[in-house]
């Protein structure tokens, strides 16, 4: 027997082995990465779609998805051997398959695309996202409105939850803490809506609003001064101008030792320290079950002797109960509202808030002197047509004017047209001296208006 010979099975087993091993490879990395498919990837995975739902287009409907997992996927393996592509082309091709006919269909490249940070679906056949903060359209659409349902009702089981004719609306908090909100008819006649507010894995630092110009160094440093002193502040602004994201950055001043509850309606905030309560509002989908609303958990919070109470966003009543706990002894508390500026805020929404409580009966002069007791400072957030979002203007609220309306006296603001921040020259007295009470000192020089422009440019 030749070399050659008795070397030949050796020499095709460590081929082999290679080879294997390289496939290996490639499936760890296929499966550990975002698949963005090429063209050519997504028109094969439309072809193998296609085949997957004609034969299992019964089951996708009528049987729990669990139990369809495994044969699904070993189908959708078949076929994808099938074609004449490399083997790591056919694992993508095979990924971007599974997610779509296994997980949430044609959206499911976008809840996988970290830079998509809200998906809005207003028909099975228009679906935009919002991206770097713009909102643009996307070529994905669903093959029909029942397709569109069927994603809908298999998101919201995953949680627990059902959308039918009896709940046609549905809020829920997915396990990674993405927020959903779905209609199907007859509240949306048009067809069912989808929208998915992503939750951000990595919380942005003060440095990081610095860095990308939503507040200058001066701002940061007042701002850590007014949490780490303990004043009461509320984050102003508009839909989707990232107050709940500030609230989080804000947050993460808080002393280790404090003894903070959270309150939410969805779980939003990822607060580091270790003596963290978090409550949720629970809504009621039987007539059985009880709805925990935010004023009841703001009172079941008050007799827990929290240090503060961060309220992720206040918008019934419960406003009246957050003011006065913020005036008697829980200092350094948070919370969101949805206003245009600090005087909308103050003057308008949250008389507004006080309303709701029709038991209550409080004069405008009364809600002036409640909110000079309890706030001292609103930071404003706005965002702007290039998808950027900035604070406006920090404000502080400095008791009442003879007239009964509140005083309000910007501190820090932004020049639209300049686009710059600066200071209005405005000293916070009051503000100064509750944050040394605490023993910090404050270097009042970031008051000053002739501060250089380089530093203080967005």
């Amino acid at each position: 027997m030749s070399f050659s010979q008795s070397s030949s099975p050796t020499l095709m087993k460590e081929q082999y082995q290679k080879k294997e091993n390289e496939k290996q490879r490639i499936i760890e990395k296929v499966g550990s990465e975002h698949v963005q498919p090429t063209k050519e990837e997504q028109d094969y995975a439309t072809d193998v779609i296609k085949i997957i739902s004609e034969q299992f287009s019964e089951d996708l409907i009528t049987k729990n998805l669990d139990d369809l997992d495994a044969p699904i996927r070993r189908a959708i393996a078949a076929e994808c051997e099938k074609l004449q592509v490399t083997f790591e082309v056919q694992k993508r091709i095979e990924k971007t398959v599974g997610m779509m006919v296994l997980g949430n269909g044609p959206i499911e490249e976008y809840l996988q695309d970290p830079e998509v940070t809200e998906i809005v679906v207003q028909r099975y056949d228009n679906i935009v996202v919002e991206r770097h903060g713009k909102v643009e359209p996307v070529p994905t659409i669903f093959n029909s409105e029942v397709h569109l349902q069927t994603i809908i009702k298999r998101i919201v089981q995953k949680v627990n939850r059902q959308i039918n004719i009896g709940h046609p609306i549905v809020d829920a908090r997915l396990q990674d803490g993405s927020r959903v909100n779905a209609t199907i008819p007859p509240v949306s006649p048009d067809g069912a809506t989808l929208t998915i507010r992503k939750f951000s894995q990595s919380a942005l630092t003060g440095a990081d609003y610095v860095r990308m110009g939503s507040m200058n160094r001066q701002m940061l440093y007042f701002l850590t001064l007014c949490v780490k002193g303990r004043l009461n502040i509320f984050v102003s602004g508009g839909t989707g101008t990232g107050k709940t994201t500030m609230l989080n950055m804000l947050s993460s001043y808080i002393a280790e030792n404090d003894l903070i509850i959270t309150i939410e309606d969805t779980l939003e905030l990822k607060l580091q320290q270790k003596n963290v309560r978090r409550m949720e509002v629970r809504l009621s989908s039987t007539k059985d079950m009880e709805m925990v609303d935010q004023k009841s958990l703001v009172k079941a919070a008050l007799r827990q002797r929290p240090d503060r109470i961060i309220l992720g966003e206040v918008r019934d009543e419960s406003i009246i109960d957050l003011v006065s706990a913020m005036s008697t002894g829980h200092e350094g508390s948070m919370s969101t509202i949805h206003a245009n500026s600090p005087r909308n805020m103050c003057d308008v929404r949250i008389p507004i808030l006080y309303s709701y409580d029709k038991n209550a009966d409080f004069s405008e002069k009364s809600i002036a002197l409640q909110i000079a007791e309890a706030v001292q400072i609103i930071v404003q957030l706005s965002r702007f047509p290039d998808g950027s979002r900035k604070i406006t203007a920090i404000t502080e609220v400095d008791g009442l004017e003879n007239s009964g309306k509140l005083r309000l006296n910007d501190i820090f603001l932004y020049d639209r047209q300049k686009k710059i921040f600066h200071a209005t020259g405005n000293v916070p007295k009051t503000a100064i001296r509750k944050i040394r009470d605490h023993g910090i000192s404050v270097d009042e020089t970031i008051f000053q208006i002739n501060v250089p422009k380089e530093e203080i440019k967005a």
